[in-house]
């Protein structure tokens, strides 16, 4: 691809003594798209936009053949004729290149207006849109032969400034190039139906990309960072509470993984859509927002029902699988956990990205006995933090606990709503939590409430403090910025999925990670994204930084990322064998991090090269603590291992009742540690 770069046409570039370059668009696989000027049009200004394809094959049997191929798909589309397709005005070839000369758009692409919308869209507009999109699907595979759009996503659905009229644009023309491919074989992973991966158009394909495309738009939950055809896992009603049965049974109809179980055509879908807007909204009306804030509770049953009502498809899943807290929790779950998981959160990792628990207790060369215990009411499955006196850790019995840090005596305890899996931040005369019961806490080292902060999800990312600002994220989607003395909100960052990652601080930015599969450069003072970079699964790690240059992060899709602080670019890439849940801690040169793969990984930060796997025997989504000679990090399989930071060598092993998913805390040659066994340890370093 560097090579064609070199060759994209400049501005003020002359095509066929007409067209005058503006500027481009956009560069793809096969070309670019460029904004031009029609020179004949002597008095008015006339734009127009030209896609090139350029034709690679140096064969020229081959390349002769795509030209006629160009031609014969030109001349059909000039004879298209309907609102919703850009006109065709010429094509013509030069050289190795052919051009396709059509109608400049102004306006923007449901992808941008996503991406940009701070609310769900509203199902209103949305099923507005669907309705259009479904008429101009109706035309095209009306045509004979049909006209198969094979590349339907929000990237390709424009809406016209001021018209809120859609135009579906990037037509499959580049299908006459794709020599030496299978079949039909293109489209974007997510959108594609099943039958498109065999090499097979059919316009029920174009039905699937449409649902597809729908189900991103009323849920932003991005189908190419998730495993193929997995719909049925997660209806859009459970994503977003707010949309009606009816929508969520046609869009759920249409996503059938058998194309002879969809609606067998674009009119029979258009139609479906349409009952449903005239029992639900009554009139087509132009609306004059695209967003809406979900109400409180978020469930809505509307009474109207469409004439010919479809009922949604049950929703099976083998095993269920969680969040927060990972696979290998002891069973059953304690009261009030939502199983099998929260309605409305993406779930980021199947069970079996765990591995099974392996007990390697007969390896320990040496057992330690604690210091004290202390005993909650129900799980401990986050991590503790201390002032000179004090421990402080939350516990899934609703309460932080205040702790004496040499006799573990109970000193006070504070309740909130809901679960506690945050690590508490001790800053100045108070402390800062989430709870799951979506409030932000400040309550005083004496356990007296300062100020509360409520948002609309469950807080499972700790906060962060400096500068009088506590950085946080919420199952809601957004990273907060609140002011540490009052709780103000000064800003909030609205990503795609729930923020689980703890935001770490560099000098301009702030870095999280989120459940739609991004890590994201915030600036300080104004929470205004600078770069994002995309894996391919959800990121709940929690960023290390190297030197103030390189972002470490763990992705549940099997990859550990060491990325450049200034502008997200990927400097390395180590693979993994299973998800990555655990956080990254850099000391000296060296990234530590677990793997649900049951390694524990050493990871030279500044090169991404691996020094060292240590086999735990379980998974570890635990944290480690790093100090000059030695890791800490709990598994699984209950256990806290000490490691020799650079012999490997285990230097004990404590057996806990339940699964340590927590981050040690490393104090004075003491280890403080909690279990899901409701117990907190001290134990000697």
């Amino acid at each position: 691809m560097s090579d064609y770069n070199q060759q994209i046409l400049s501005q003020g570039a002359i095509l066929q003594k007409r067209y005058e370059i503006s500027k481009v668009l956009g560069v793809g696989g096969m070309g670019a798209v460029y904004l031009a000027q029609d020179l004949r049009f002597s008095g008015v200004v006339r734009h127009c936009a030209i896609k090139e394809m350029v034709i690679a094959t140096p064969d020229p049997h081959t390349r002769r053949l795509a030209i006629q191929g160009f031609n014969r798909e030109a001349n059909f589309l000039v004879q298209l004729n309907h609102p919703g397709i850009p006109k065709i005005y010429d094509f013509f070839n030069e050289s190795n290149r052919s051009y396709l000369v059509m109608e400049y758009i102004t306006g923007e692409n449901l992808e941008n207006l996503l991406e940009n919308s701070q609310q769900m869209l509203d199902e209103k507009t949305v099923l507005d849109w669907a309705i259009q999109v479904c008429d101009v699907l109706a035309y095209l595979h009306g045509q004979t032969p049909p006209v198969i759009f094979r590349d339907l996503k929000p990237a390709n659905i424009m809406l016209r400034k001021e018209q809120n009229r859609i135009a579906l644009i990037d037509f499959g023309i580049a299908k006459a190039f794709e020599a030496g491919q299978k079949g039909t074989m293109i489209g974007t992973e997510g959108y594609s139906p099943p039958e498109q991966y065999r090499g097979t158009a059919d316009p029920r394909g174009d039905i699937y990309a449409l649902a597809a495309t729908l189900h991103h738009l009323l849920t932003k939950r991005d189908p190419r960072l998730e495993p193929p055809f997995t719909f049925h896992q997660a209806p859009p009603k459970t994503v977003n509470p707010a949309l009606s049965n009816e929508i969520n049974a046609i869009i759920m109809k249409a996503l059938q993984y058998n194309a002879e179980d969809r609606y067998q055509s674009a009119t029979a879908l258009k139609e479906a859509l349409f009952l449903l807007q005239q029992s639900k909204f009554g009139k087509n009306e132009v609306t004059s927002t695209a967003t809406q804030v979900l109400p409180k509770g978020a469930s809505i049953n509307p009474t109207p029902t469409v004439a010919q009502p479809v009922q949604p498809q049950p929703v099976q899943m083998a095993q269920p699988y969680y969040g927060y807290p990972p696979q290998g929790y002891p069973a059953p779950y304690p009261q009030g956990y939502p199983a099998p998981y929260p309605q409305g959160y993406p779930m980021p990792y199947p069970p079996q990205m765990m591995g099974a628990a392996e007990d390697k207790s007969a390896e320990t060369t040496e057992s330690v006995t604690p210091i004290w215990t202390f005993k909650c009411e129900d799980e401990i499955r986050g991590s503790a933090s201390a002032d000179k006196k004090t421990l402080y850790i939350g516990s899934y019995d609703h309460n932080l606990y205040a702790l004496d840090l040499k006799t573990g005596e109970f000193l006070w305890k504070y309740a909130t709503e809901g679960g506690i899996v945050t690590r508490p931040f001790v800053y100045r005369d108070r402390l800062i939590f989430g709870s799951e019961d979506k409030v932000a806490y400040a309550i005083s080292l004496s356990g007296r409430l300062v100020w509360t902060c409520p948002t609309k999800g469950r807080i499972r990312s700790s906060a962060v403090v400096d500068f009088d600002h506590a950085f946080f994220g919420s199952d809601d989607s957004n990273l907060y910025a609140i002011n540490a003395q009052n709780g103000r909100i000064i800003w909030q960052y609205a990503a795609m999925g729930p923020i689980r990652s703890s935001p770490v601080l560099g000098d301009e930015f702030v870095y999280v990670g989120s459940e739609d599969g991004n890590i994201s450069a915030l600036e300080l003072r104004k929470g205004t994204a600078r770069w994002k970079f995309r894996s391919k699964r959800a990121i709940t790690s929690s960023p290390g930084i190297y030197q103030k240059k390189i972002v470490v992060c763990g992705s549940s899709d099997k990859s550990i990322y060491g990325l450049d602080t200034k502008s997200g670019y990927q400097l390395w890439q180590v693979r993994t064998k299973q998800a990555i849940i655990s956080s990254a801690v850099v000391f000296e040169d060296i990234a530590y991090i677990g793997g649900t793969d049951k390694n524990m990984y050493a990871i030279n930060a500044e090169t991404g090269k691996q020094q060292w796997a240590f086999d735990a025997g379980a998974s570890i989504v635990s944290t480690p603590a790093v100090t000059a000679d030695t890791i800490y990090f709990g598994t699984t399989n209950g256990e806290v291992i000490s490691l020799g930071r650079k012999d490997k060598k285990v230097r004990w092993r404590f057996k806990t009742e339940g699964a340590v998913t927590g981050s040690p805390l490393v104090i004075n040659d003491v280890v403080y540690i909690g279990s899901t066994d409701h117990n907190v340890y001290a134990l000697p370093a």
